[in-house]
């Protein structure tokens, strides 16, 4: 079973004070809401018949270089990264709270993934599309793109969904990415048409649609054809909707957060694991609640192996 995840993979540089340093400093390390997403999934999937795909573009330097000998390392399939001579990635720094809620600056303007449609590589990738079972992407994957390009990439997206192939979605909006929040939902919509399983926060739902509850939410996405609806609500809970049956699944239980950066990432690679592995969905959206809740006890997007619920080695 072949899964490919589409977005944007960027430097991460942490700002956390220690102990000895006051002044703190920053930590290097690598993420991004979809790549965040496959790693967890890859880890989940290590002993099953699923596989893991990155689809992107990058640069020919070498945090470009370290990014797929990193992904590759964790079992993520790279043959699909475009390499764009004299390019590079995309940064952002974190900062957390006493609370461990973090906040984010981006310097992505000219990063190589908003051009992963453009050219022979981005026909490469709406072609590659056919061969997967299964699609995951997000509201950023579709705010990087010109309106051109998303066209593009949402075409491919149609013809694969008509094929057969199942498409997964979390809109995950961000406003800094986008001109305004009608012109996100249009797009988060026009995405939705395309879905089979959704994967919202009910915060990000609020913010483009205006203010409403886990219930109207979801049936405002089933609304739009999209027959699985699993809505996150924070730390509180989520609520489940399958072929209209809704059920509210309360969050595990948990200590004060570290740092909550990839709670809903790592939440929607254990759902879709054991959904694709024939769970049901109240057993999914647990095993996401079970992961968001040890990733959000350590610091940056990505926990040591060893720290996952099921301990892994490192590779």
């Amino acid at each position: 079973m072949k899964i490919a995840a589409i977005g944007e993979c960027m430097i991460e540089l942490s700002a956390r004070p220690s102990a000895a340093d006051k002044d703190g400093g920053m930590t290097l390390a690598y993420g991004g809401d979809t790549l965040n997403t496959a790693l967890y999934l890859a880890r989940l999937s290590r002993h099953s018949n699923i596989t893991v795909d990155y689809l992107t573009a990058l640069g020919d330097d070498p945090y470009s270089d370290e990014m797929i000998a990193f992904w590759q390392r964790e079992g993520i399939g790279t043959h699909m990264v475009a390499r764009l001579p004299g390019r590079l990635p995309g940064l952002y720094t974190i900062r957390t709270d006493d609370l461990g809620e973090r906040s984010f600056h981006y310097w992505r303007g000219a990063a190589a993934a908003r051009e992963m449609m453009r050219g022979d590589h981005g026909a490469r990738l709406g072609e590659a599309l056919g061969q997967y079972h299964m699609i995951y992407l997000s509201g950023i994957t579709l705010s990087i793109l010109t309106e051109g390009d998303r066209a593009l990439l949402l075409d491919a997206l149609s013809r694969v969904e008509a094929a057969g192939a199942r498409i997964a979605f979390d809109c995950n909006y961000r406003p800094r990415g986008w001109p305004d929040a009608d012109t996100a939902g249009r797009a988060m919509d026009e995405m939705y048409r395309r879905c089979h399983i959704a994967l919202p926060g009910l915060e990000d739902e609020c913010a483009m649609y205006g203010a409403m509850d886990a219930h109207a939410a979801a049936s405002r996405i089933a609304g739009l054809g999209v027959g699985e609806i699993c809505l996150k609500n924070g730390g509180a809970s989520c609520h489940l909707q399958i072929k209209g049956e809704p059920t509210d699944l309360p969050a595990a239980a948990i200590g004060q957060p570290v740092d909550t950066t990839a709670a809903g990432d790592s939440f929607n690679a254990a759902y879709l694991y054991h959904r694709l592995r024939g769970d049901n969905g109240a057993t999914a959206a647990r095993a996401g609640h079970r992961l968001a809740a040890q990733v959000i006890q350590y610091p940056g997007a990505v926990i040591p192996r060893s720290a996952m619920p099921d301990a892994m080695p490192e590779p």
